[in-house]
C-alpha cells in the first residue's frame, strides 16, 4: 500500500433540486487533463486550503455556524468556495438576512480572492444549509489521498449552475437513477465513491426527503479504508494489488472492480 501519500482534505457539494423526473443533481465531467478523476462524472469539490481556515475564523464572513468546530467551518467554506468556482452557485446570503442572491452575483466576483469578494459584498456564507451527506477517504492504493466530505444542499432557484470551462468541461442535472444507467451503459465514468452515493441519493424520490434522509443518516468513516455510511469494508486483489472499497453485495463488490478497472483506463 501507498502509506507515503499525504491525505489531503476536501470537501464536495451534491447540490439537488425537483425537477420533471423527480431528484436531480448538478454534476460535472473532469477535464481529462485533471490528474484525480480526469474525465470522471463527479459532484464539484475540491481541496481546503489555508484561506478556507481564514474565513472559517471570521463571524462575519460565515453567519450563524453554531455547533461547528474551526475543522467543521473550514470544509464547510471549501465546499460553498470550490462550488462558486466550479459551477457559479453562491451559498451565500446578504450578511443578517435570509435572502437569496441574485442569478448574476458571480459577476461580481471579478477575480478577487473569495474571502475579499464575500467581504465586499457585505454577504455571509450560508454554511448552516449544508447538510453532511458521505465521508470518504481515498485509499491508499492511489497516487492522490483526499479526505472529503459530501454535504447536500438544495440548489438556489435563482441561480444558474453550469461548468467552468477549465477543470470541468461539461455539465447536466441528472436524476441519481439515470446517472448510474448511462455510466453503466459506457456514457460516464463513474469512481467508486461517486457511484455509491449516486445509489444513495436513487432512494429518495425528490430533494427534501434526500435532505432530510441525510440528517438521520449516521455517517461513519475510518481513516485508512474507504467507508461510507455503516457498508462493509472488502477487498480483493488485482494485478497483485489489494483494492479497498465498501459494498453491502456482491453486486456492488462487482461494480466496484468495473468501476476501477474504468477509472484505470481514463488515467492511461
Amino acid at each position: 500500500m501507498n502509506e507515503a501519500v499525504p491525505v489531503r482534505p476536501a470537501a464536495t457539494v451534491v447540490l439537488v433540486r425537483d425537477g420533471a423526473w423527480g431528484l436531480e443533481v448538478f454534476m460535472v465531467v473532469r477535464h481529462h487533463k485533471i490528474d484525480f478523476a480526469s474525465g470522471a462524472l463527479v459532484f464539484p469539490g475540491g481541496s481546503v486550503d489555508a484561506g478556507d481556515y481564514a474565513i472559517a475564523a471570521d463571524p462575519a464572513l460565515c453567519g450563524p455556524a453554531t455547533g461547528l468546530d474551526e475543522r467543521d467551518r473550514a470544509s464547510r467554506v471549501a465546499a460553498v468556495r470550490e462550488t462558486f468556482e466550479e459551477c457559479g452557485v453562491l451559498l451565500a446570503r446578504p450578511h443578517g438576512s435570509d435572502e437569496g442572491l441574485g442569478a448574476r452575483i458571480g459577476a461580481k466576483s471579478q477575480g478577487r480572492p473569495f474571502g475579499e469578494f464575500i467581504a465586499a459584498e457585505n454577504l455571509e456564507l450560508a454554511l448552516g444549509a449544508l447538510t453532511p451527506f458521505a465521508h470518504w477517504i481515498t485509499p491508499p492504493i492511489l497516487p492522490k489521498r483526499f479526505d472529503t466530505h459530501f454535504y447536500i444542499v438544495a440548489a438556489p432557484s435563482d441561480q444558474i449552475a453550469i461548468h467552468d470551462g477549465l477543470e470541468s468541461v461539461d455539465s447536466v442535472w441528472i436524476n441519481p437513477a439515470h446517472a448510474l444507467a448511462e455510466a453503466d451503459a459506457g456514457k460516464y465514468t463513474l469512481v467508486f465513491a461517486t457511484r455509491l452515493n449516486l445509489q444513495m441519493l436513487a432512494q429518495s424520490p425528490d430533494a427534501a426527503s434526500a435532505m432530510a434522509a441525510a440528517r438521520v443518516r449516521r455517517i461513519v468513516c475510518e481513516a485508512r479504508r474507504a467507508v461510507v455510511m455503516d457498508r462493509v469494508v472488502v477487498a480483493h486483489e488485482h494485478n497483485g494489488r489489494r483494492l479497498v472499497g465498501a459494498a453491502e453485495t456482491a453486486h456492488e463488490l462487482d461494480h466496484f472492480r468495473q468501476c476501477h478497472a474504468r477509472f484505470q483506463r481514463a488515467q492511461r
